[in-house]
């Protein structure tokens, strides 16, 4: 496992893409994992045979632990694994590996110098194992079985003998965190894929059943109890009114950064409410524009336009705070970053060098951050890095928030909900379309003055759009 980040310990591994007894090419992607930051697809550095899988699906595991062993042919290399693997009591798993010389996998990252010590986890409830079953998670686990029959080589390598049903990762975690079997989920996407809306479709007859059944055995427990880490088995197929879902992955990375952020930075927020139109009628204009053809106009991007513009004219918000040598660092260039809600939680990526890009590079921009952060492939270097983000609360039907910034950044924008209401329109009361937006900013940084400009000059170029010549 390689450490595809700044300093992560561990990772999810996702899916994988191999099997025992498949030919694998230096470079071609094995696996897919979740670290605490995104899903990365792992490539493998060798030619060969893959002999074992060491771990299965949704096992987290440390960086720098061997998950795949490969023959690559050389030597007596495959030929070692191979009796490795038939005497599971002889030692655990890492030190029966093949001497093999650890590559970094992907460009810019290596291998952990040592790996670290993991808290230990809590075993889903599971219905209970044979023999066979144990041997292998003993093997899993690094200890050498005891009083159970010999495993057969197939069932060690944990590769899936049976068809798997066809679903992309953000639907198998989807799955995952509703209960759901996907095996028994009839497929409706091309090529007999299971979509977002079958995994839903599958779970809403389980919401609400005609009425209380006999509690069953531990063995016949519901499909959505064992999804849910439960104490027992048994609490969570009488209906328990609670459920526990384990904190992993990007969820939990989040949780701990906002938390930091919260408790370090110190928040100010500030609200502006304001008549909108106008750029409401420039986003309709602009979507018939030769110039934007193909690509996604949204009073986002005009939003987005119009903070970059306010920074150019302010740019000692742009900045960040250097605990370690008391000092603010001002930045010559904009990271924005655009909060983004996904199966796996909240992500943040952002564009570089925003603030050098015309309207239809930012909409290329936006379009493609979004649309990779929705299929869950945004990777750790596009999350890395931001100044400044914008998180449209809006497309939920809120008016407005106190967002809490993203660590290290100095200002964060919420986009509120537009909505037509009265509003007094060169001396008369009329319908306009109104917005409300909230500026987050590090007081250490950003003093109110600064923080009142940098907001109320987003709310006049929205306001009269024009400004975004004018002020250019």
């Amino acid at each position: 496992m390689p450490d595809v980040g700044e300093g992560l310990t561990e990772a999810e591994i996702l899916k994988w893409y191999v099997k025992p007894g498949d030919t694998v090419t230096d470079g071609q992607v094995v696996c897919e994992v979740e670290t605490a930051k995104a899903a990365v697809e792992l490539p493998i550095p060798f030619d060969g045979v893959v002999h074992e899988l060491r771990f299965p699906e949704g096992e987290t595991v440390d960086v720098g632990t061997v998950i795949i062993a490969v023959d690559t042919g050389e030597g007596d290399a495959g030929e070692a694994a191979a009796e490795a693997a038939a005497e599971p009591a002889a030692a655990p798993a890492p030190a029966a590996e093949p001497e093999q010389k650890r590559q970094p996998v992907l460009v810019g990252y290596g291998v952990a110098a040592s790996s670290t010590k993991r808290r230990p986890r809590r075993q889903p409830a599971v219905p209970a194992q044979t023999p066979a079953r144990q041997a292998v998670q003993g093997e899993l686990n690094g200890h050498a079985p005891a009083a159970v029959a010999p495993v057969p080589a197939a069932a060690a390598s944990f590769a899936p003998a049976e068809v798997r049903p066809l679903a992309k990762p953000p639907v198998r975690k989807l799955a995952k965190d509703l209960g759901v079997d996907l095996a028994t989920v009839a497929p409706t996407g091309p090529q007999g894929t299971i979509t977002r809306e079958d995994v839903q479709r599958a779970v809403a007859p389980a919401a609400a059943p005609a009425a209380p059944a006999q509690v069953p055995a531990p063995a016949q427990v519901p499909v959505a109890a064992q999804a849910v880490p439960a104490p027992t088995a048994p609490a969570a197929a009488a209906g328990a009114l609670e459920t526990r879902v384990p904190i992993k992955g990007v969820r939990k990375a989040t949780a701990a950064a906002m938390v930091a952020s919260a408790f370090t930075a110190p928040h100010v927020t500030e609200f502006v409410t304001f008549d909108i139109t106008r750029t409401m009628r420039l986003v309709q204009e602009l979507k018939t524009d030769p110039a934007f053809a193909g690509l996604k106009v949204s009073p986002l991007l005009l939003v987005a336009k119009a903070l970059l513009v306010a920074i150019r004219r302010n740019p000692e918000v742009n900045a960040a705070w250097d605990e370690a040598n008391q000092e603010i660092v001002h930045k010559g260039y904009v990271n924005l970053g655009i909060a983004a809600a996904t199966p796996r939680g909240l992500i943040v990526p952002n564009i570089k060098d925003a603030q050098g890009k015309t309207l239809p590079e930012l909409a290329s921009a936006l379009g493609d951050l979004v649309a990779t952060a929705r299929e869950g492939r945004t990777s750790p270097a596009d999350m890395q890095g931001g100044t400044v983000t914008i998180t449209n609360v809006g497309v939920f039907g809120i008016d407005t928030g106190t967002p809490i910034l993203n660590p290290g950044e100095s200002a964060i924008l919420a986009f509120g909900a537009v909505k037509e209401l009265p509003w007094v329109h060169k001396g008369k009361v009329k319908p306009r379309q109104v917005t409300t937006l909230a500026l987050s900013f590090d007081h250490r940084l950003v003093d109110g003055e600064l923080g009142s400009k940098v907001l109320a000059d987003v709310a006049a170029v929205l306001e009269y759009p024009k400004r975004l010549i004018t002020w250019a």
